[in-house]
């Protein structure tokens, strides 16, 4: 299997996996940037929570799902988005108002948008969760 977008390919593991109702999965290879996502969700309360495994090549990690993801995904390309621009992506990647998050690198690390509409800063969309 290709592995050409990390981010794309573990968001789309975790929707199945959550899809099928399974209590957890094993997403390869980690990435810094899936590591720092996972910890928001976990934070959000989207999964229950999840941990590196070091098996000598990429990495994985396993997600522990508590049932309360109903979809999920990877922006691409990844658009750079600037504070007054947040709540147009919002309408675009989430289904309602304060429903969901979005998942944005900024340059104080990955946040939620809410996080980064707090701090008053932009940067690019990773990903969304609701």
């Amino acid at each position: 299997m290709s592995r050409l977008n990390t981010v794309a390919d573990g968001m789309s593991t975790l929707k199945n996996a959550a899809d099928k109702g399974r209590p957890e999965c094993i997403i390869e290879p980690a990435s810094k940037i899936l590591g720092s996502m996972f910890r928001i969700m976990q934070e959000s309360g989207y999964i229950g929570g999840f941990e590196y495994i070091d098996d000598g090549r990429g990495g994985q990690f396993l997600v522990h799902l508590n049932g309360r993801i109903n979809r999920c995904g990877a922006i691409c390309p990844r658009y750079s988005v600037q504070l007054d621009e947040m709540e147009y992506f919002e309408e675009q990647f989430l289904p309602g108002k304060n429903f969901g998050m979005l998942i944005i690198s900024t340059s104080r690390g990955v946040m939620s948008h809410e996080q980064a509409r707090k701090d008053g800063i932009g940067g690019e969309l990773l990903g969304y969760v609701y």
